[in-house]
């Protein structure tokens, strides 16, 4: 590996485990190991971050350790950008991974090639290592380009994060996203920009995604899927529920066939969004359950 890699914790030990033993298969020549405190208002939260940080005792190849051990519980919102803004206050490219996101080995030199392929093209802004197309190829090489920044395992460059707002406090030109999508599709992406700006979404990448509209940039997709995210449960910030996106099958690219021109695959784009974006009442329950789930957990801590 040439690249760094910025390992994203919290309290997950059991997912975090898995995903630091393929980084450390992977070799990379720089880890930064980012480490979000104990909420307070959760009892015994101290152990089990603590043993998640314990992590870095497993680190037996030649490796630069950097380590961002928080004192203050952050929300997800803000813990990751911030450990983004971290890491790339040395980075100038590198890999960012969850603790609950298990990649493949392919997904590392996957990452390499393309951040050096397309490190002075400033139409990429993006690579992630998640499909979603059901095993359906798009296009004659390897990857395909799309408007969609999936971040279950991905890569970026500095020069392109720094161009993140997360609160998105500038006029993004909605011309822009309603030209690149279909009428549903800017409905469904108008919604969650008014929701974000209200901040009705606790959230971040979605801000991400609007950035890289707002500057007419594109992401690099996989045509296998290489990383799956195996934290799907009760103790998840979001996926509470095991569906169809939960512990998906991980592929390996042996070598890589590469795409000359860059143009997005809109089939694959529709396909992506009628999948996984497009409201269903299976999510529409499992947001309300979220809900219903942090107002108790804030009402035991008020007890408590």
């Amino acid at each position: 590996m040439n690249s760094a890699v910025l390992f994203l914790t919290y309290r997950r030990f059991s997912t975090a485990e898995k995903v630091f033993e393929s980084i450390r298969q992977a070799k990379p020549p720089r880890l930064y190991f980012a480490s979000n405190a104990p909420n307070p208002e959760n009892s015994g939260e101290e152990q089990r971050v603590a043993e998640v940080r314990a992590l870095i005792e497993r680190i037996d190849w030649p490796c630069k350790l950097h380590t961002l051990f928080r004192d203050e519980h952050l929300s997800v919102k803000n813990s990751i950008p911030s450990a983004i803004d971290w890491f790339f206050e040395t980075e100038e490219m590198g890999i960012i991974l969850e603790d609950d996101c298990l990649p493949s080995q392919s997904f590392y030199p996957f990452c390499d090639e393309m951040l050096e392929r397309y490190k002075f093209d400033m139409r990429i802004w993006h690579i992630t290592g998640d499909n979603f197309q059901d095993g359906i190829k798009r296009g004659g090489s390897d990857y395909y380009f799309s408007n969609y920044a999936h971040v279950w395992g991905w890569a970026t460059w500095k020069n392109r994060w720094i161009k993140y707002d997360i609160e998105l406090s500038n006029v993004y030109p909605v011309n822009k996203i309603k030209a690149l999508f279909s009428k549903k599709e800017f409905n469904y992406w108008y919604r969650i920009l008014k929701l974000i700006k209200k901040n009705k979404i606790n959230t971040w990448d979605y801000q991400w995604l609007f950035t890289i509209w707002s500057n007419d940039a594109f992401s690099v997709i996989p045509n296998k899927n290489l990383v799956s995210n195996i934290g799907y449960g009760i103790d998840a910030e979001h996926t509470l529920f095991v569906d169809k996106f939960s512990n998906m099958d991980r592929f390996e690219l042996f070598k890589i066939n590469f795409e000359k021109d860059i143009i997005v695959c809109k089939v694959a784009d529709q396909y992506t969004f009628n999948k996984h974006y497009k409201r269903s009442i299976f999510r529409t329950i499992e947001k309300i359950v979220l809900i219903i789930l942090t107002t108790i957990k804030r009402l035991i801590g008020m007890i408590k």
